[in-house]
């Protein structure tokens, strides 16, 4: 294959996270309409990337957060976003560079993207048939209000990841 002189890959990851950062200021101006809500996985330690340090250690790779019901202060800017959720009871501003962003899921509308790390470590970007989000023991995935650790229940070691489908969970 021939030496990509004009960089096609990267434009196409910018374009892409263009996306997110104009799906991110239509909610900003507008909030949450019908059934969209967002999942949004980033690399904790990406330069400009500003969390509370008690999950930058609980997540010391990749965090995903949910924007559904109880965020605000949404502020979206060319290069990043900050939105304030709750985690253990306490408000935190997150401050997310879009290029930290690892992926892009809105199940309400089976949308989703992947972005190529600085590493090369995701798939190429583009539009994907992203799988629903795997259950938080299986991944570092965060929701606002999460139970103390004091009051969750022993944890099993994790048993080997599994597919869900989403249908069982549609209303009919």
């Amino acid at each position: 294959m021939a030496k990509d002189y004009i960089g096609y890959h990267a434009m196409t990851d910018a374009a892409l996270r263009g996306v997110v950062r104009e799906a991110l200021r239509r909610i900003e101006k507008q909030g949450l309409i019908g059934s969209h809500h967002f999942y949004l996985t980033f690399k904790t330690h990406f330069p400009g990337v500003e969390i509370p340090g008690f999950l930058r250690e609980q997540y010391p790779d990749e965090m995903t957060v949910i924007l559904q019901h109880q965020f605000w202060g949404l502020k979206v800017k060319d290069e990043q976003f900050e939105v304030a959720l709750t985690f253990r009871k306490l408000p935190a501003t997150l401050v997310i560079p879009f290029a930290a962003l690892t992926k892009f899921f809105d199940p309400g509308v089976q949308f989703g993207l992947e972005f190529k790390s600085l590493e090369g470590e995701a798939k190429a970007p583009g539009p994907t048939q992203v799988s629903p989000p795997l259950p938080a023991a299986e991944q570092n995935h965060v929701m606002p209000d999460e139970p103390e650790p004091a009051d969750l229940p022993a944890e099993k070691p994790a048993a080997p990841a599994e597919v869900v489908s989403l249908d069982s969970f549609r209303k009919k």
